[in-house]
């Protein structure tokens, strides 16, 4: 057995080597430069791999199930974790939000899997390590450039320090005050809610949630967020969970370590200038 791994995320990397242990498969790395479901599957025919795996992030949801597709494989999103039991390749997956945890196995233990790499750590030594580095095939366009905006804080699902912000921010200015000041402070990445994202406080990329980015920080700062079950799926995972809100109510102090029962636009500021 033979797995292709889209190489976004070193956790991608980490699930690659539990599959090797428990398959005996081995595994090549491709770089994920431009790269669609068309030169997915070329890579796949062209290594003789069975399987691929990527992150479930934008690029991931987009392109792997169009493999799978392709390629007439089963796809399984979100992998939180990869074992033999039986002699089978046996796989988790959150369901329902996250409320259930499905062992899954396909048939002949080849498919297409998206990770979550807040499940996963980094790569581990001396464990098994890709054969070769998968080569990119040629797919008949050329890549010019890549534009993007240079970040300064760290990628939301890699963050050992998230901050994340509820529609109780406001606007877009007062969210960078304080939700990005704080994360900058704590060396963290900054998130948010669904209805903060919807209210275009904060750009779509930062949401956490169901329907966002599933995050498992060592301290998660929840500030003005209710804590709806859309937003619990992506967070709850969480090592420290800090609650700040005025509703000593909030479904999210039931989740929180720590709680405090204060306007965000006073404790936050407060927060900041003690770091």
């Amino acid at each position: 057995m033979k797995l292709l791994v889209l190489g976004e995320t070193p956790q991608t990397v980490t699930f690659a080597q539990h599959w090797a242990k428990a398959t005996g498969g081995s595994f090549v790395v491709l770089a994920p430069v431009s790269i669609t479901a068309d030169a997915l599957v070329m890579a796949m025919k062209s290594e003789n791999c069975d399987s691929l795996v990527g992150a479930a992030t934008s690029l991931g949801r987009d392109v792997l199930p169009r493999v799978a597709a392709l390629l007439d494989l089963p796809m399984l999103s979100d992998v939180t974790s990869v074992e033999s039991r039986e002699g089978r390749l046996t796989l988790t997956r959150p369901m329902y939000a996250g409320n259930v945890v499905a062992r899954v196995r396909t048939t002949g233990d080849v498919g297409v899997y998206s990770v979550r790499s807040a499940a996963f750590g980094t790569p581990e030594p001396g464990a098994p390590e890709p054969i070769a580095a998968a080569a990119l095939p040629r797919t008949g366009y050329e890549v010019l450039s890549l534009d993007a905006p240079e970040q300064t804080r760290p990628e939301l699902t890699q963050a050992r320090v998230v901050v994340s912000g509820g529609r109780p921010t406001r606007d877009a200015a007062t969210f960078e005050k304080l939700i990005g000041g704080l994360a900058d402070a704590l060396g963290g990445a900054a998130g948010a809610t669904r209805a903060a994202v919807d209210a275009e406080i904060a750009p779509n990329e930062l949401q956490v949630g169901q329907t966002g980015k599933v995050v498992a920080p060592e301290l998660y700062i929840a500030a003005g967020i209710s804590g709806s079950i859309q937003h619990l799926a992506g967070m709850k995972d969480s090592k420290v969970i800090v609650a700040i809100n005025t509703d000593p109510d909030a479904p999210i102090f039931e989740v929180a370590d720590y709680g405090l029962v204060a306007d965000i636009h006073q404790a936050i500021p407060e927060l900041i200038g003690k770091l």
